[in-house]
């Protein structure tokens, strides 16, 4: 799958099409198609290779870089999404919804195609991660299993989260609406936000409640710490979780 290809974009496209092929549509046009928005599109070729680092540094379960590429689901169901992100920016809207919908069955992720997910992102497991159309997330950003970024109001509005850059967000969690996830948050597992949260928070409850905040310029998805560690600690400062 790797080596019987002369480069990283034509290897990525052999092996998304033979997982996004259905009976509608085989293996050769989806690769074709990948090839394409690989080609055509400016940043996908460098997003590409920043996602597959940041499961390479952020897994502990990543043994080595062709695991990433061959095996990890979360990865593969972001680089279907970007594909038909491109493909919707092309108003080729039919087509991105079969991408979209290929992801969702085959890798039990749901990302919209109009979304916007900016590079260094890490699906970690993945599986039911939904992110709605009008959401935006950051720079370096790590998403756990059955995260959900959802909207709230009706169709034509921005109603889904945006996310800044560097965030964690544990398993489970679920942020609704048109609110704005500050910068180098983090988002406890389970937890239920409805609220702006300020950059470098942490949050935990339903509803969410924070309780302490990182220093400035500490990222929470590069160290994945969700239960807290001596390491951890030195970068956090703690408030009172009375009422939680």
């Amino acid at each position: 799958t790797i080596l019987n290809h002369l480069s990283l974009e034509s290897a990525l496209a052999f092996h998304l099409a033979n997982r996004l092929a259905s009976p509608s549509m085989d293996s050769i046009q989806i690769m074709n198609i990948i090839l394409d928005a690989l080609d055509k599109d400016p940043n996908f070729a460098r997003f590409l290779r920043a996602d597959i680092m940041a499961v390479r540094d952020r897994d502990p379960a990543c043994t080595c870089l062709p695991d990433v590429f061959l095996h990890f689901k979360g990865f593969h169901a972001l680089q279907s999404y970007r594909v038909a992100h491109y493909l919707w920016g092309q108003n080729k809207k039919t087509l991105s919804h079969y991408v979209q919908s290929q992801m969702s069955q085959n890798f039990q992720i749901d990302i919209h195609p109009k979304a916007t997910l900016m590079s260094g992102i890490m699906l970690d497991h993945g599986t039911g991660v939904v992110i709605g159309e009008t959401a935006r997330v950051g720079y370096n950003c790590s998403i756990l299993h059955h995260v959900t970024l959802g909207g709230s109001g009706k169709r034509g509005v921005e109603r889904h989260p945006k996310i800044g850059n560097g965030v964690l967000l544990g398993a489970g969690s679920t942020i609704l609406g048109n609110i704005v996830i500050g910068e180098g948050c983090q988002v406890g597992a389970g937890t239920l936000v409805i609220d702006d949260l300020p950059p470098h928070s942490v949050a935990v409850g339903v509803p969410s409640k924070i309780i302490g905040s990182y220093k400035a310029k500490e990222q929470p998805s590069q160290n994945m710490d969700q239960v807290g560690s001596e390491e951890s600690d030195k970068h956090l400062s703690s408030f009172s979780m009375d009422g939680i």
